[in-house]
């Protein structure tokens, strides 16, 4: 059996603007024990009067070592109504505390050890946890060719933007595709729709070449591109999901 998880306190290091809404935040946490690409964490926090609140955030690539501390790497899109999201992004100052808890996750999870091809589909901000995927491979490494396809309402939207450019220019087998939903970009080829069939078969792996297949987005949008590709014949086993959506 394992050792339960305990909470332990992360310090803010630093933090990157993704998109109007979503911010990027790197916390140092001491004997933080790693984690693997897919995996999540809870952060708490807790008020004067001591109520508490916690929500789980994707790790969105792999620990760092650091002074004082593994660096692990939370992106955050801010829920105008929420009561942990508004802090992190608006009030939360570099050198501040809060408690997380963590890794968390077994199943959503790809191994720098994994040889078969890879699909990752991701739906607004849910790309965070295929991003870790992404950056674990680099690291690692690996030459396992990776296919990512990303949609989006608009260009404003897309996490990562200038680093998936880049990576595409440099981490050779790995191609990234986007589909826009609300608005596409000037030369942008098609209008705006969201994901279906051609968008799956045309940018994805034949379901002959085994790939491992990871999804994750809103509750919608998981089940559709799920259904795609079991009905394209890949198999149920292999394509792994992660939903989300409003909390409470």
């Amino acid at each position: 059996m394992t050792a339960p998880l305990r909470w332990q306190e992360a310090r803010l290091v630093e933090r990157r603007v993704e998109t109007p809404t979503a911010q990027s935040l790197v916390l140092q946490v001491p004997g933080w024990p790693g984690h693997l690409p897919g995996q999540h964490l809870d952060v708490r926090l807790t008020a004067p009067d001591g109520y508490r609140a916690a929500r789980s955030y994707s790790l969105a690539g792999p620990a760092v070592d650091g002074p004082g501390g593994g660096r692990i790497e939370l992106t955050v899109q801010r829920v105008d109504d929420g009561e942990v999201s508004p802090y992190l992004i608006d009030t939360w100052a570099e050198g501040d505390p809060v408690e997380v808890r963590g890794p968390v996750g077994g199943w959503f999870v790809w191994r720098p050890e994994e040889t078969a091809p890879v699909l990752l589909v991701g739906g607004g901000s849910g790309i965070v946890p295929l991003m870790a995927m992404v950056r674990s491979r680099r690291a690692a490494g690996s030459r396992v060719p990776f296919r990512l396809l990303y949609s989006v309402r608009t260009p404003a939207d897309v996490f990562y933007a200038d680093e998936l450019r880049r990576r595409v220019r440099d981490d050779l087998g790995l191609d990234v595709a986007h589909v826009y939903t609300r608005q596409a970009p000037e030369g942008w080829r098609g209008e705006p729709h969201r994901i279906g069939l051609a968008d799956v078969n045309t940018h994805g792996w034949p379901p002959d070449l085994e790939p491992l297949c990871y999804v994750c987005g809103p509750t919608g949008f998981v089940e559709t591109v799920a259904d795609l590709l079991v009905g394209l014949g890949h198999q149920p086993r292999r394509v792994k999901t992660e939903r989300f959506g409003p909390t409470g």
